[in-house]
């Protein structure tokens, strides 16, 4: 039996530990440092992007993203269901309305035709996850969007560094939010970035970051004092976060590289068994490039999924499923709308199961493989 194999472990790569005694060093650590500018220039390179805000997580960045839409009573936000609860929240949070729409089942992005159907006069934005990494159809949303004067968002948690026609995740919409939560790619414990494309929404959002005030400007020498002057929260981290996320921002590159060659030595080996209809795989878009945030299998269904994960346990194997759609759960019958039928969304969350995915998997990639198999050739 595997001495025990979880399904995420955060890892050291590089500078982390020198840079957060640099930054204790340095006198520094309430937010917006040395450590701070050094990551958002390396957030807005990596991304493509026009400017990149540091936040304390990625909800905190879908928040700010909601504020710079200028949601309020009223006002509705198409998202996919299949996504975590900060997509939907920051939305509900400024007393605007999550619509939910069925996903591509072959991407399980938010497909675009459903969002065509369920746009209304209500409508401000469309809110685009990137699932597992991959970036939804964006030109299509795009043209959505410009049809209808709407905000377009990218929530990009799991797709730093990922592209689509060649151009970065983070670059694709008006504004996109990341993580750095410890089950991402590059990490920090918590945080999170809000990029933005927009000038004038970027100079906004750079207020409402400093809980409303004009503060930045005002260290700039831009200004002779800093007021309140907008909605605004607390949305920074400190600099002890910042300076371990930009020694893992240094290393992105060799991180996403190992995790997409582990991403592919499970393709390979479980083609034979999507070929004979046992499991299903993830498939790549031929207009994407992937960042190997997770690799998930496709069960038959939720009872043979359910076994599945009880027997990879049995092996000290972690195997979670994933989103419980926000459509079926309390607060989205609450506060959401649901127009349509959800049916990918419904039969996904019911068969899709996530397998071990970090830096230091190393070999216990076979184990993990080796006891995929068994547990379903006992199914």
């Amino acid at each position: 039996m595997a001495e025990n194999i979880p399904f995420n472990k955060p890892s050291l790569i590089g500078n982390e530990i020198k840079y957060i005694r640099d930054a204790v060093r340095r006198g520094q650590l309430a937010g917006d440092g040395t450590y701070t500018r050094w990551c958002n220039e390396r957030i807005r390179h990596l991304t493509g992007s026009g400017t990149a805000l540091l936040t304390h997580s990625c909800t905190a960045a879908l928040e700010m993203a909601a504020i710079l839409c200028d949601l309020g009573p009223g006002d509705e936000v198409i998202m996919p269901s299949f996504t975590f609860v900060s997509t939907a929240n920051a939305v509900v949070l400024r007393g605007a309305t999550p619509v939910f729409v069925d996903i591509d089942p072959d991407t399980l992005n938010i497909d675009p035709a459903e969002v065509a159907k369920y746009v209304t006069p209500r409508t401000r934005a469309i809110f685009a996850v990137h699932y597992a990494g991959f970036p939804a159809d964006m030109d299509a949303l795009a043209a959505i969007a410009s049809k209808h004067g709407l905000m377009l968002v990218e929530d990009a948690a799991q797709a730093l560094g990922s592209t689509y026609k060649g151009r970065p995740a983070g670059s694709l919409g008006h504004m996109a939010a990341f993580s750095f939560h410890e089950t991402k790619n590059v990490i920090s414990g918590e945080g999170g970035a809000l990029t933005i494309n927009v000038p004038d929404l970027a100079r906004r959002a750079e207020i409402i970051r400093e809980k409303g005030t004009n503060r930045s400007q005002f260290f700039r020498g831009q200004v002779d004092k800093y007021t309140w002057v907008d909605l605004g929260s607390s949305y920074l981290p400190g600099e002890l976060i910042a300076a371990y996320l930009f020694a893992q921002l240094e290393s992105e590159s060799a991180i996403r590289t190992r995790r997409l060659s582990v991403f592919d030595a499970y393709q390979e080996a479980f083609q034979p068994l999507a070929e004979g209809n046992r499991v299903g795989l993830p498939k790549v878009p031929p207009h994407c490039t992937g960042n190997g945030h997770m690799f998930y299998l496709l069960m038959e269904d939720q009872e043979a999924r359910s076994a599945f994960i009880a027997r990879m346990k049995e092996q000290n194997i972690a195997t979670p499923f994933h989103y419980v759609p926000l459509h079926s759960a309390p607060a989205g019958r609450r506060f959401g709308h649901t127009p349509g039928a959800m049916a990918v969304t419904d039969r996904i969350s019911d068969t899709l199961v996530r397998l071990p995915m970090y830096f230091d998997l190393g070999s216990d990639i076979e184990t993990v493989i080796e006891a995929a198999f068994r547990a379903l050739e006992e199914a």
